[in-house]
């Protein structure tokens, strides 16, 4: 049977190509019983890579069957066919992807940015405290909904993390991702810290988010990683952001991975926090000033 057929069987009207590879793509389709529109990604197992089927496939649907979040898209069922096809029924994220929405938006101001940024966060967070990663983040697998609120997608290069006897992780091997989001660790082939990956990962999303352009060049894969190994990140002037916004960047974007951020500290930074309308008094006056003369430090440093 073809997918409408099978698709019919369990009760979904297939719509429109939404996205489309070599060996799998997603489409629309109505949900008869859900009573509203889903995507549904169709994975050919008779075209897909060995390596795919056998490593990175099932490490997916074992994620997707545990990961329950309001920023990370939804699953609702996940079946496989006698034609060796695999279907994955998820949310329909209606606004799309965030890199075409900065393609015809451009760079968003730095409060919208933030709400969405702390979305995509929490649900790293989330991901990191059940001890998996996601190892490729970027802005094409970061969904909108209809209100535009954040949707983490793609889980296809997760990993649960493997320990030693000791409880450390194990550091993975496997080059995941694009490499215009990737780390230098990662680019010069080094066993990396998959949860610290992600953060730069992240660093890379939100400098996307609030300049509309990417932090480094991937044209010149030797020329980058020099730039991200002298730890060099040059934000548009044309942009004005603020010293707290680009010091976050700066530190999430740090080639030192004993000195990036972890997902608590991004969460925690001083930018990540609600502007209050009105101006702190006493002790925590005095502790904000600290930390605002600590971040020109680092302007200046960064100049």
């Amino acid at each position: 049977m073809d997918d409408a057929a099978i698709l019919k069987n369990r009760g979904y009207i297939l719509g429109t190509i939404l996205g489309e590879g070599s060996y799998a793509k997603v489409k629309s389709a109505y949900a008869e019983k859900m009573k509203f529109d889903v995507a549904v990604k169709i994975i050919d197992r008779k075209k897909a890579p060995p390596e795919f089927l056998e490593k990175f496939l099932p490490r997916e649907l074992d994620i997707l069957g545990k990961v329950r979040h309001r920023s990370i898209i939804k699953t609702y069922e996940i079946f496989e066919t006698s034609e060796s096809r695999i279907y994955i029924v998820m949310e329909l994220a209606a606004k799309g992807d965030l890199l075409e929405f900065i393609k015809s938006k451009g760079a968003m101001t730095e409060d919208v940015v933030r709400k969405m940024f702390c979305q995509l966060c929490t649900a790293i967070k989330y991901c990191h405290d059940l001890d998996f990663v996601h190892r490729d983040l970027k802005c094409e697998n970061i969904l909108l909904d209809k209100d535009y609120n954040i949707r983490l997608s793609d889980f296809g290069f997760s990993k649960q993390l493997s320990r030693d006897q000791n409880g450390k992780v194990i550091p993975s091997q496997t080059f995941c991702g694009s490499a215009a989001y990737a780390a230098p660790e990662v680019l010069q082939g080094i066993p990396y810290q998959p949860k610290i990956y992600d953060i730069w990962c992240l660093g890379v999303v939100l400098f996307i988010m609030v300049c509309g352009s990417m932090p480094y060049d991937d044209s010149n894969i030797r020329k980058m990683l020099r730039m991200q190994k002298e730890h060099r990140v040059h934000f548009p002037r044309s942009k004005n952001l603020t010293v707290e916004c680009k010091d976050l960047i700066y530190r999430m974007l740090q080639p030192d991975v004993s000195r990036r951020l972890r997902i608590e500290e991004v969460l925690s930074h001083i930018w990540m926090q609600t502007p209050k309308s009105q101006a702190p008094s006493g002790s925590s006056a005095a502790k904000e000033d600290e930390h605002l003369q600590n971040l020109e430090k680092v302007k200046s440093e960064q100049q």
